[in-house]
């Protein structure tokens, strides 16, 4: 066998067995793996690459557990001064070569919900050279920043906005959506008939994809009560009859407004 050793902690590891004495076993694995015998100098140096996060790092500086702070749980609070001095340790590190920063990619869903001070803090945030990659979702158009009365676009401040890359956006085609409600039924473990599936993306594209997938759920129920496992039309058209989508709630309140409280 091939081996390597650890000069600092003693560690043993096994890389494989030497191509030289291939012939010696008649007996094999297919997991043997065969190695070229080490030549020359045997004492070498082996650079070991750690993926971790600033969070982490933050974390083990900040405890005097040092890197078993991790598996503690609560991590608690940390100190501006500790994320400063980490932040400058990591800038030299970078510009030393021995560390590469691979930014982070933050998901923020209903953005519009954010209030001025949040859009405050990410404006000035995102000017940090370590800052991740921001996404911002909201299906707002025209409508107040919250904790002001300054109406902007998708909720956002203008001066953020102006920093934004906005992604066009399509609605779902009638075979998307079908495809989309194939590969939930796959990820469900359903069985559900192609007529269903045609059904299902009618309903889609007349109402919201959100709803169409939403039924899936009831229809499961409604044929594992009756002792089958495909999900068929009828299923789909009986479950959709129970449920309102929020179009046909919006009309049905507009068209009914006299008889509900105000």
């Amino acid at each position: 066998d091939v081996i390597t050793i650890d000069k600092a902690t003693g560690r043993i590891s096994v890389l494989g067995r030497s191509f030289a004495r291939s012939r010696d076993y008649d007996a094999m694995g297919p997991s043997t793996k065969f190695v070229q015998c080490p030549e020359g100098e045997l004492q070498k140096r082996k650079e070991v690459v750690h993926v971790v996060s600033l969070h982490e790092v933050d974390v083990i500086n900040s405890r005097q557990q040092g890197f078993l702070a991790l598996f503690a749980g609560d991590t608690g609070e940390i100190k501006a001064e500790v994320r400063e001095q980490i932040d400058q340790k990591v800038a030299e590190w970078r510009e030393e070569g021995k560390a590469e920063i691979v930014p982070g990619v933050l998901f923020i869903d209903e953005v519009h919900m954010l209030d001025i001070e949040c859009f405050t803090y990410l404006n000035r945030a995102l000017e940090s050279t370590l800052a991740p990659i921001v996404i911002f979702a909201t299906n707002r158009g025209m409508c107040t920043v919250r904790g002001t009365e300054v109406v902007a676009p998708h909720g956002i401040p203008v001066d953020l906005l102006d920093r934004l890359m906005i992604i066009r956006t399509m609605p779902y085609a009638l075979q998307e959506i079908v495809q989309i409600l194939s590969i939930r039924s796959q990820i469900e473990g359903l069985t559900v008939e192609e007529e269903a599936f045609a059904f299902l993306g009618e309903i889609g594209v007349r109402s919201t994809l959100r709803y169409a997938v939403q039924l899936l759920t009831p229809a499961k129920v409604l044929v594992s009560t009756a002792g089958r496992k495909a999900i068929t039309k009828e299923d789909v058209e009986e479950v959709d009859g129970l449920f309102y989508d929020a179009k046909a709630s919006a009309k049905l309140l507009l068209e009914q407004q006299a008889g509900y409280l105000s």
